[in-house]
């Protein structure tokens, strides 16, 4: 063999060993699923959010992975039901209220005043048989597939002077979303909404005398314990809101079971964290940042009746969001409330 046909030889040698080498390595990429998920939080939970990725990526081998995006980063979180469908996202982190114009439930499912008074509550109401047909039902119509929920924390009333029972708010103006406003109207008190970036300079001027905003940590966020430092827990909504996760159909239903019972369960885990991180946070205000109080029971079971107008909205609005606050009703029955 000359020296000539040898180097060939060589040549062709090292280029079908390339071609091979990038042929598995096409074929490892080809294996591994990445999934776009979409969150409405910030940076203030990637610690969480680094732990939910490493876990699908460790308990799958590397086959599956998360693309995490914080809210606004590609969609807006208000976009989050219709993105999902289209497939621009494959899995999103929501709330209910963003989408309620497309999905009826919407509004109920995030949260509604006086629909549940504690996590515990409010996990037994969602875990029921009947609520998961309802969301099922609700998010396949909307071209999606849902997935599970997620729970948040502490909704309740901080004002510049002591809350003793509702009738102390008569002459106050409080802050409050269309619905909480609904229910304080019921009692003579008068509210405004302003969003969160003016309450400091609302409860600081005296354009208002309280919010209905958060938890401790929230306000605490805000800066407001500056302008206001009495925290009243209302018994109105607690969680006071909830937290939904939706996956687009196509994609979802291309994964393998592996893939999907790794998901649900990381994104379960996800949710719990979100939770723990809330309620420690809460705990965690410095002591004397705030001086608690709590409405009389008289007055929170007060406000599951004046909810009803609400309530009652948003069940004329389709025959499933009838069956799902009649879910809710049933519910306060049981619970003493109604």
């Amino acid at each position: 063999m000359n020296f000539t046909t040898f180097t060939r030889r060589a040549v062709l040698g090292a280029m079908t060993s390339a071609l091979t080498l990038g042929a598995m390595a096409t074929a490892a990429s080809a294996e591994t699923v990445r999934l776009r998920f979409h969150t409405f939080y910030g940076t203030e939970i990637d610690p969480i959010a680094d732990k939910f990725k490493d876990y699908v990526k460790e308990a799958s081998g590397g086959s599956l992975r998360i693309q995490y995006f914080r809210g606004g980063e590609l969609v807006a979180s208000d976009q989050f039901a219709d993105a999902v469908a289209k497939g621009t996202l494959d899995i999103v982190h929501g709330h209910g209220g963003y989408w309620s114009g497309q999905v009826d439930i919407g509004n109920i499912e995030a949260g509604l005043p006086g629909a549940w008074t504690s996590v515990e509550e409010a996990k037994a109401l969602f875990g029921s048989d009947e609520m998961q047909s309802i969301l099922t039902e609700a998010y396949a119509e909307a071209g999606t597939v849902f997935l599970g929920k997620g729970y948040g924390h502490n909704y309740d009333l901080l004002t510049k002077e002591p809350v003793t029972s509702l009738a102390d708010l008569q002459t106050r103006k409080i802050r409050a979303t269309s619905n909480v406003a609904k229910v304080l109207d019921y009692f003579g008190i008068p509210t405004v909404y302003l969003p969160a970036q003016e309450l400091y300079i609302g409860m600081s001027t005296g354009v208002i005398d309280g919010a209905i905003y958060g938890g401790p940590v929230e306000y605490e966020q805000l800066k407001l314990h500056e302008t206001a430092t009495n925290y009243t827990f209302m018994n109105m909504l607690m969680p006071g809101w909830t937290e939904t996760f939706l996956a687009n159909p196509a994609k979802w239903e291309a994964l393998s079971d592996e893939h999907k019972q790794i998901l649900k369960d990381g994104i379960a885990m996800f949710a719990d964290d979100i939770h723990n991180w809330l309620a420690e946070g809460n705990a965690g205000v410095a002591e004397g940042t705030f001086e608690y109080a709590t409405l009389p029971e008289a007055d929170s079971a007060a406000i599951t009746v004046a909810a009803q107008g609400v309530w009652t909205e948003e069940a004329a609005r389709s025959e499933r969001n009838k069956a799902m606050v009649q879910l809710l009703i049933d519910n306060a029955k049981a619970q003493g409330r109604l």
